[in-house]
């Protein structure tokens, strides 16, 4: 006997197997328990959602000899003729291939002819939005009135090429994406029934590339189980059948842009290439993952939206410190634009690599996102060291931006500072840089001031900075020991708390504006 593909073989049967439709599961089996059977429907939704198989459900229900409240029996004549469709009652139409007016002649006439045997004469009419104006037009009066004995359930993707007049005959039911978790459960019943191992992520990973689509889920996983014949389907299996590519590789590829490293996206898209994998999936899954990556910065509690490992998450929230919310925005638009770009271009490969390029290099751009990132880019070689002309710096930035550089007074100097401050304020840059995560990132934003006994204060704006140094000593502990190494004396810290930059600045002074503008003077 030749093989049933898996969405074929397991098409449910009864209302108790259809998954994520509930509130149109419950709706209709009300309908049939109270008899207000109406004489036109519109099924409406993505592909795989269950359409076509509740429309046949529905049929056999409305003619089943024994119906009980999950579904048909089954066992009957008129069920067992419909599920073999060799049923006169129920009468399915490819409107894709019979959309023309003499097509829907045809059906008017047959209208009128009485069920041979059963209730009702049920035409299930998939993909309606392909008729023809004409052939609209010729189902119209039948469809508002047709015999008390005549159901008409209209299946489409595109609701909305529908004529008005068709919708306003119909009850309209709207099938839902079905969700990751609810096709991971059907598809793990599934594999125990074939006696097949598949590893959960693996599965997870099967329904999310799916998209709400069961029938694309059972597809997807028919052709990994015979790629991996009787071994057990892994995670990195589904990847290499799939095409796509590990998050891992996603992470990698965000700190080669953080860091500007052209040459590191560059070799990094040579490995992905090399092991064969499809590049229109993987600017998919990328912007998927920046997706990610932009509701973990928005919100604390999204684990239960981002379907993803616990390792995996935590990496996320980590990058996510790493990085502005306007940057994520950005490299989302560049890789959506890519994405409708990508399909149908000869040159994929050279495509992604501009788009990486235009992510490390925000000068080539001008929009706001662009030149927000311009200015980062230059405050962030500020704080490492690197001397730039006004020019070519903030000042170009701001001219870019349209606004003037008003020259701000200089800072009231302290009385005295310590040598040992001062070598520490001038080496600010450098001490950051060799700090380990997460205390690398928390110093990020730290301004430096001076005690009232001379000793170093560092000074955090209340929130996650903060709180890692003054509701954990030993991190305290370890900054002092990290300042010492650099000065080469014992170092004791302040750790002082301001809500805002501004109240920073009317209660302290930033000792490395005044260090270095000693240095300039000097020089």
């Amino acid at each position: 006997m030749s093989y049933t593909a898996l969405y074929r073989k397991f098409r449910p049967d009864s209302f108790t197997d259809v998954k994520g439709q509930d509130h149109i599961v419950t709706t209709l089996k009300n309908q049939l328990k109270a008899k207000r059977i109406g004489h036109a429907y519109l099924f409406t939704g993505t592909r795989g959602t269950g359409k076509t198989t509740v429309a046949k459900i529905f049929a056999k229900m409305v003619n089943c000899e024994n119906p009980t409240e999950d579904g048909p029996c089954g066992e009957c004549r008129i069920c067992k003729a419909i599920a073999a469709g060799a049923s006169m009652n129920v009468i399915e139409i490819d409107a894709a291939s019979n959309n023309g007016v003499d097509n829907i002649r045809e059906i008017v006439e047959e209208v009128s002819y009485s069920p041979a045997e059963g209730k009702y004469k049920v035409y299930i009419i998939d993909e309606v939005h392909m008729l023809s104006i004409g052939a609209f037009n010729a189902l119209l009066k039948t469809l508002e009135e047709p015999p008390s004995y005549v159901i008409f359930i209209l299946a489409t993707t595109e609701v909305h090429k529908l004529p008005i007049t068709i919708l306003s005959r119909c009850q309209r039911y709207d099938f839902k994406r079905i969700t990751i978790d609810t096709i991971t459960d059907r598809m793990r019943d599934l594999v125990q029934t074939e006696g097949v191992q598949v590893e959960e992520k693996a599965l997870r990973y099967i329904a999310k590339t799916a998209d709400g689509s069961m029938r694309d889920a059972l597809s997807l996983l028919d052709q990994c189980i015979a790629f991996h014949l009787g071994k057990e389907l892994t995670y990195d299996k589904v990847l290499d059948v799939l095409g796509a590519v590990d998050t891992e590789v996603f992470s990698r590829l965000l700190r080669h842009v953080l860091e500007r490293d052209v040459l590191g996206c560059i070799e990094l898209l040579e490995e992905i290439v090399m092991q064969g994998r499809e590049l229109p999936q993987f600017v998919t899954d990328f912007t998927w993952y920046l997706r990610n990556l932009l509701l973990v910065q928005s919100s604390d509690n999204l684990e239960d939206v981002i379907d993803m490992s616990t390792d995996n998450l935590k990496r996320l929230k980590e990058e996510a410190k790493m990085v502005e919310m306007d940057q994520i925005i950005r490299y989302i638009r560049i890789f959506s634009e890519l994405s409708g770009q990508i399909r149908y271009a000869s040159q994929k490969r050279i495509l992604v690599e501009i788009a990486l390029i235009k992510l490390c290099k925000p000068d080539m751009e001008t929009d706001q996102e662009a030149l927000l990132d311009r200015i980062r880019q230059v405050e962030d070689k500020v704080e490492n060291g690197v001397v730039m002309t006004v020019a070519e710096g903030t000042a170009g930035a701001a001219q870019a931006a349209g606004q003037s550089i008003v020259p701000k007074p200089k800072p009231e100097l302290p009385k005295a500072i310590p040598e040992d401050v001062k070598a520490i304020v001038a080496k600010w840059p450098a001490i950051v840089g060799n700090a380990e995560n997460p205390m690398k990132i928390h110093l990020k934003g730290a301004k430096l001031s001076l005690g009232g006994d001379n000793r170093l204060m560092v000074v955090l704006e209340d929130g996650l900075a903060s709180d890692y140094f003054n509701q954990h000593p030993q991190n305290k502990e370890q900054l002092e020991l990290l300042l010492s190494d650099f000065s080469g004396k014992e170092v004791e810290v302040n750790i002082q708390t301001v809500n805002s930059e501004r109240e920073f600045e009317e209660t302290y002074v930033d000792l490395s504006k005044v260090i270095h503008m000693e240095i300039e003077e000097e020089e």
